[in-house]
């Protein structure tokens, strides 16, 4: 309800503003927040048992981007590095929309295994690595834009694996995995009882953004409205079978595993890309990730998801 609100703000032209440095620290908060919960539920479990996770989540990293691509090259009508950033955003993942699919599982009262938090950590950055590998050797092997200068690729691993979202998941998880009962007691009314509270805010704040793209539609086309809708689908629908049959997770691990296939980066890989592929057009790729693929997930996408969770379960 506070994404649809903050979408219909921008629809009427509302005056309603959130400062970005607010909008920041929500998201500091909320990331800090996950991690940590992760980490207290990681302290207690054995960390071989995270492994069959960490090896999906980089499975579905590579897979993914690869999946788009081929398909935007084969049903699309674009050249093949605006295809390889676009596919990149499909092959990374979504924090806010991951958090928006906590706050649905919370809501509803749905338990769920902190394996995925992990996952979402790890899943940013093979897709970004993949689209690296993919835009080089398409202009070695097409030589398309010669006088383009090669992006410094240690500069986009770097970028990779430093990301402020990644960089607080991980310590979030470390935090919380080994810090005392005690210390925990201290901090945990802060992260615990203002959660929900500070993730409506959140989703009022991306509510307010994909209403700001939506005069964007006209750019990205039929096909790719089809695209930023249909691959969410397909990959959500891909992540839930992994986390039931090839994980075992329960119905809220599943979905939120599903979440994380069928969820588009807007914040890590944006930049990325455009180090990495200066051709490519920013405007098609942050509208599809942002302005249908992200309001879609919202509002569609994570309840059909649970939903195919609950069946398969």
């Amino acid at each position: 309800m506070f994404f649809g609100l903050g979408f219909i703000a921008q629809l009427i032209r509302s005056d309603l503003k959130l400062p970005p440095e607010l909008t920041k620290s929500i998201t500091i908060y909320l990331l800090l927040s996950v991690g940590i919960h992760g980490g207290i539920e990681l302290s207690h479990i054995n960390i071989n048992e995270a492994v069959p996770s960490i090896m999906m989540a980089v499975l579905l990293g590579i897979a993914l981007p690869i999946i788009a691509y081929l398909v935007i090259v084969k049903f699309g009508n674009l050249d093949r590095l605006n295809a390889v950033a676009i596919a990149t955003h499909y092959g990374s993942v979504s924090a806010g929309t991951f958090l928006s699919a906590v706050a649905f599982l919370e809501v509803l009262h749905v338990d769920y295994e902190k394996h995925p938090i992990i996952m979402l950590a790890i899943m940013e950055s093979p897709a970004i690595l993949v689209g690296l590998l993919l835009a080089t050797t398409i202009r070695k092997k097409y030589a398309l834009n010669s006088n383009v200068v090669e992006s410094n690729k240690y500069e986009l691993i770097k970028e990779a694996f430093t990301n402020g979202s990644i960089l607080l998941l991980i310590g979030g998880l470390f935090i919380g995995d080994i810090a005392t009962e005690k210390s925990l007691k201290s901090i945990l009314p802060f992260f615990d009882q203002l959660f929900m509270g500070v993730l409506c805010i959140f989703l009022l704040a991306m509510g307010m953004e994909a209403g700001k793209k939506i005069s964007d539609f006209k750019m990205a086309g039929k096909f790719l409205i089809c695209f930023g809708m249909l691959m969410p689908i397909f990959s959500g629908f891909t992540g839930v079978l992994i986390g039931v049959h090839i994980l075992g997770f329960s119905i809220g691990g599943a979905t939120l595993v599903g979440v994380l296939a069928a969820s588009a980066s807007y914040i890590a890989v944006p930049p990325a890309m455009r180090m990495a592929i200066p051709e490519a057009n920013p405007s098609i790729y942050l509208t599809l990730a942002l302005g249908v693929t992200f309001p879609f997930n919202v509002v569609i996408g994570i309840p059909l998801y649970y939903g195919f969770a609950r069946f398969l379960n």
